[in-house]
């Protein structure tokens, strides 16, 4: 399949191959720092060309506010034109959801700022089970949080754990010093640096999986090492790698990685090392399908980072978007071309149905409501709160009164919410204060969603550390006997506790065995 994406290549024209997080082996096909960016673009330039021919109809600056079900089947959305501001029907035999993660929960994250994971609560609300909540990933090779009014964090390609050593000082004096801008990273001795990656797990060393690395940065800042200002910082350094490979090499491989992070940080990794913090980056949770990519409600498909198949509680990097285009170029057209092989002789979908007027009536209640508020807060400080709950309880450490505590918190703030926030403006515009509103809604119930599945999961599994279930050695504890299972939960309501349905995973070809990156 032709993608027009531009992977790297060998000498000879073969496709090249580097290593990744989690793997010995050199099995990740890339494109240069910028893999990601380069299938998106991909992806979109195959819409284009569609939407050229007219065989795809486009709806830009539209959002989905609500799912319409009739007679227990998805045959439509409700979305807000989000120029013009008016509601809008769309009618269909079958719903296909494309919405990503919702990573976006936590405020701060390195998903784009209008990501969220309002689609799926929609879905969510409407019968369709959202499995796996607590699964989300944190990668350790981010720029670390420089301010108060920063409202976004920025990803740097794990390819650079390739040839980047990770460390913090291992004398407390010398990352005082750092703290106070006495010293430079570049002028601590060799025998004074701690690679702990290295020297926890030799066997992997800077490659191991992303929430083994977060975990361990984590355990050196709590532990006093932090090198930055706010002691969340460890360093990447390539010196070693520079020195070995030579500078045009280096260049080759992470030129655009070291602009960028030169431009947002006005410090050059030629000369000093990176500092990185791990930061929200996938949600390996989501809708639940069945091998169909079909929900729990008929004609309703979730794809990609939508839902939460493939990747279990710690997805592997580069997996995840080619699943989101697998799932798009292999195997939806197949099986939503067999459900709706059944729909032939079936009328067009009439939206003036009495389930879209609930439907639209519903959303438009939602946008009265909270104009009506007319209160104090912005949305974003809210939002920042919300962020900081599920940073502090629901982030990398886990733990059962933590978990309770947040649950209690996001009700509060939920109520709150409703008594004080400002919408400005009207809805007949565009009205960015608006579209935040809407999703933050959204955002109290994934979080809450979120904790409640993680008190649920009384083990550590991937990138969900309950502290309860750890070994002598700090590493995470799995309880295979008692939640080898899907956690998916269905909605019961405004204000009840979701309900908790178990899917058990049954392994015939493999043995299952506990992850060890130290031998």
């Amino acid at each position: 399949m032709a993608q027009g994406i531009p992977f790297a290549r060998e000498y000879g024209g073969y496709l090249a191959n580097r290593s990744f997080g989690g793997v010995q082996v050199s099995r990740t096909f890339y494109a240069r720092g910028q893999t990601g960016q380069q299938l998106l673009l991909g992806a979109y330039a195959s819409l284009n060309k569609e939407i050229a021919a007219g065989t795809v109809k486009s709806y830009p600056r539209h959002e989905m506010l609500d799912l319409v079900v009739i007679n227990g089947e998805a045959k439509g959305i409700i979305a807000r034109n989000l120029v013009t501001g008016q509601l809008e029907r769309f009618g269909a035999h079958a719903v296909v959801i494309a919405t990503g993660g919702y990573g976006n929960t936590y405020f701060l994250s390195t998903n784009a700022m209008n990501s969220n994971g309002s689609a799926a609560m929609q879905c969510y609300r409407k019968g369709a089970y959202f499995a796996n909540p607590c699964f989300a990933q944190i990668h350790p090779t981010c720029i670390p949080v420089h301010g108060d009014q920063q409202c976004k964090l920025t990803l740097m390609s794990e390819s650079l754990r390739n040839d980047g050593r990770i460390w913090v000082p291992r004398k407390l004096e010398d990352v005082e010093k750092l703290r106070r801008h006495e010293i430079k990273a570049s002028q601590i001795p060799e025998e004074d640096r701690d690679y702990y990656l290295e020297r926890r797990y030799p066997a992997f060393g800077n490659l191991v999986p992303r929430d083994v690395a977060s975990r361990a940065a984590k355990e050196r800042c709590d532990a006093g090492f932090g090198v930055n200002e706010t002691g969340k910082a460890v360093f990447l350094d390539f010196s070693e790698a520079i020195n070995r490979l030579g500078h045009q090499k280096v260049a080759e491989r992470y030129g655009n990685l070291f602009e960028m992070y030169e431009k947002i940080t006005a410090s050059s990794p030629w000369e000093e090392p990176m500092m990185i913090y791990p930061a929200i980056h996938y949600t390996m949770g989501g809708i639940w399908v069945d091998y169909d990519l079909g929900t729990t409600i008929p004609g309703l498909y979730a794809i990609g980072e939508a839902n939460f198949s493939d990747h279990g509680g710690n997805r592997l990097g580069a997996s995840a978007l080619m699943q989101g285009l697998a799932d798009g170029y292999f195997v939806i057209p197949v099986t939503i071309g067999d459900y709706l092989s059944h729909k032939f002789a079936e009328p067009r979908t009439d939206i003036d149905a009495p389930e879209f007027n609930e439907a639209e009536k519903a959303v438009q209640a939602r946008i009265d409501r909270l104009f009506s508020i007319n209160g104090t807060e912005t949305v974003d400080s809210i939002h920042k709160e919300l962020g900081h709950i599920m940073w502090e309880y629901v982030g990398m450490a886990r733990e059962e009164e933590g978990l309770k505590t947040a649950i209690e918190k996001i009700k509060a703030l939920r109520e709150r919410f409703y008594k004080e926030v400002k919408v400005p403006g009207s809805q007949y515009e565009f009205n960015q204060e608006l579209e935040k509103a809407l999703r933050l809604e959204d955002f109290f119930d994934i979080g809450e969603l979120m904790a409640y599945d993680a008190l649920n999961r009384k083990e550590s599994c991937g990138g969900h550390f309950r502290v309860e279930s750890q070994t002598e050695e700090g590493e995470a504890k799995r309880d295979d006997k008692n939640f080898m299972y899907v956690a998916a939960w269905e909605y019961k309501g405004e204000g009840a506790e979701p309900e908790l349905h178990k899917e058990p995973l049954k392994y015939e070809f493999i043995e299952v065995k506990t992850r060890n990156y130290k031998d």
